[in-house]
C-alpha cells in the first residue's frame, strides 16, 4: 500500500511538471489563434473565444515569411547533412582507423571544446569575408560542417563496434569505404539519429551566426525576420505568437518522431 501512494505521488509530480513545462506552448498556440487584441485583455484569455488564422495569412501574406521559413529549412536540412557526413567519417577514424598522432589531435579538439563558439564568430567571419562567402548560404553553413562535440560523440559511440567485425570484412575483400558505408552505419544508426537531431535542432533555432553573416532580407532565416518583426510589432502578441508557433513547430515534431531513436543513442552512450 505505502508503495502504491508513493507511486501515485511521484506520478502525479511528475504530471504537475509536465503540465507547468506544456503550458506556455498550449497558451502560445492558443493566443496565436485569437483576434488582434484579446490575449493583451487582463486577465489573458486561455482560449481564443473565435479561433481564426488570421495571424498565419498575415505572416505568409502581408509580412512574406514564406521565404524565410524555406531557408532555414534548406539551412537546418544541409547543416544536418553534412555534419552527419563530416563528424560520422571523422568519429569513425579517431575510433578505428589508426595514423601518427591520433590520440594527440583528438586530445587538442577536447581542449577547443571549452572554447566558447561566440569567441571563434569574429575570426571566423574575416575569413569567410576573404572567401567571399559572406550573405549566403555557403557562409552559414561553414561552423556546421564539422563539430568537436558530434566527432566526440560518434567517437566513443564506435569504440563499441568489434573489431573482429571490420577485420572480417577486410578479410573478405571489403574496402574502407564499404566498410563505413555497408558495416559501421547501421551499427552507429542510434547515434547517426541523435546526432541530427541535435544538429537540425541547432540550426534551424540557430539566431546569431544567420543574423551576422546574412545581410538580404531574402536569404534570412525565420528566426532574424521574426526577431526584426518584432520590433515593429512589439504589441502585436497574437501575430508574434503565431510566429512563435511556426518556429517551435516543425522541430518539435521532430523530436516526436525520432524521439526512440534519440533517447536509445542518448541512454546507450551514458550506459557507455
Amino acid at each position: 500500500m505505502k508503495w502504491r501512494s508513493g507511486h501515485l505521488l511521484v506520478n502525479g509530480a511528475l504530471a504537475l511538471i509536465a503540465a507547468l513545462t506544456l503550458f506556455p506552448l498550449a497558451w502560445m498556440l492558443s493566443a496565436s489563434l485569437m483576434a488582434p487584441g484579446e490575449a493583451s485583455s487582463f486577465p489573458p484569455p486561455l482560449f481564443p473565444r473565435e479561433p481564426s488564422l488570421q495571424h498565419y495569412r498575415a505572416l505568409f501574406g502581408t509580412q512574406g515569411l514564406a521565404q524565410q521559413a524555406l531557408n532555414s529549412l534548406f539551412i537546418a536540412c544541409a547543416a544536418t547533412a553534412l555534419s552527419l557526413a563530416f563528424n560520422l567519417s571523422a568519429g569513425y577514424a579517431f575510433a578505428k582507423l589508426p595514423f601518427r598522432g591520433r590520440e594527440a589531435l583528438f586530445r587538442t579538439l577536447l581542449a577547443a571544446m571549452v572554447i566558447p563558439g561566440q569567441v571563434a564568430m569574429m575570426p571566423l567571419f574575416l575569413m569567410l569575408k576573404h572567401l567571399g562567402l559572406v550573405n549566403s548560404f555557403a557562409g552559414a553553413l561553414v561552423p556546421w560542417l564539422a563539430g568537436v562535440f558530434g566527432i566526440f560523440l560518434v567517437r566513443q559511440y564506435a569504440q563499441a563496434i568489434p573489431d573482429d567485425i571490420l577485420e572480417a570484412a577486410r578479410l573478405d575483400g571489403a574496402g574502407e569505404g564499404r566498410i563505413f558505408w555497408h558495416v559501421v552505419l547501421p551499427l552507429l544508426k542510434p547515434i547517426v539519429v541523435t546526432l541530427a537531431v541535435l544538429v537540425f535542432l541547432g540550426a534551424w533555432n540557430d539566431f546569431m551566426w544567420p543574423l551576422i553573416v546574412l545581410t538580404d532580407r531574402e536569404l534570412q532565416t525565420l528566426p532574424v525576420a521574426l526577431a526584426g518583426l518584432s520590433r515593429e510589432h512589439v504589441q502585436d502578441t497574437e501575430l508574434m505568437m503565431a510566429g512563435a508557433v511556426l518556429t517551435v513547430a516543425p522541430v518539435l515534431v521532430l523530436f516526436l518522431v525520432l524521439q526512440r531513436h534519440y533517447m536509445q543513442g542518448l541512454l546507450m552512450g551514458s550506459v557507455k
